[in-house]
């Protein structure tokens, strides 16, 4: 229960301070934060997060990063349903404050509400192909940098930054895009409040194109490290972090 309640309060974070900044500071002319005040944000919301709760759940925060790990054998497969409703959840929550809050300005205009979108509703209008492309890459280069940064050599003490580093890093080149999912629940909060009947239908994209880059971040990573699977799960059972090996 533990490692579920801090799946929910770490993506409820990172809703919060990721969407939350682009929905309050981006565009006010006092703060001039723009986008790539967001994509610090978001990297900022996941450091901070990861060494708050990493030791506890793995901060996964994200429904494709639990599929990645336990595709790659990192993360046991019967905890992946609960895991991913602790963040759909955590992100839902964390959705409905920003939208309660902003109702507090007079005159505001919820618009978009910093979700995901192509082609018409794409920042800069890009089409569904390059949408998809974009969210698959970017989340199997997530992926990898979570499993290269927390693998047995590396230098774990700066795995936190590194992931971090990573989604700013993946935001500032996806959000005239796509305006960054590369998390399905991130997707789902924000388009549940925006304006208009848009965002749901295209939400799909946002869980699909995510999952897949997971999954194959996941298969890859046996390939390229001689991974096994098996003899991981079995150091998991004897009460070691499986996320951090």
């Amino acid at each position: 229960m533990k490692k579920l309640v801090a799946e929910f309060i770490g993506t409820f974070w990172l809703i919060v301070g990721g969407c939350g900044t682009a929905i309050f500071a981006a565009s006010n002319p006092d703060m001039g934060i723009g986008k790539i005040g967001i994509a610090v944000a978001f990297g900022l919301s996941l450091v901070t997060m990861f060494y708050s709760i990493g030791h506890i759940s793995g901060c996964h925060l994200n429904p494709a990063v639990t599929l990645g790990l336990a595709t790659a054998g990192k993360f046991d497969p019967k905890n992946v349903p609960t895991y991913i409703l602790a963040q759909v959840l955590g992100a839902i929550t964390g959705a409905a404050l920003v939208y309660l809050v902003v109702l507090g300005k007079v005159g505001y205009q919820i618009g978009s509400f910093a979700a995901n979108g192509y082609e018409e509703n794409s920042p800069e209008g890009y089409s569904i192909i390059s949408a998809f492309i974009t969210e698959l890459v970017m989340t199997f280069i997530f992926l990898f940098i979570i499993l290269g940064a927390t693998y047995e050599k590396a230098h774990k003490a700066f795995s936190g930054l590194a992931i971090g580093l990573g989604l700013t890093l993946i935001h500032l080149v996806s959000m005239p895009i796509t305006n960054t999912s590369i998390n399905p629940a991130r997707s789902l909060s924000q388009a549940l409040f925006a304006e208009g009947n848009w965002a749901l239908p295209q939400l799909w994209l946002f869980w699909v194109a995510p999952i897949l880059g997971a999954l194959l971040a996941g298969a890859f990573y046996q390939f390229l490290f001689n991974y096994d699977p098996i003899k991981s799960y079995k150091v998991s059972r004897k009460g070691q972090n499986p996320q951090l090996r």
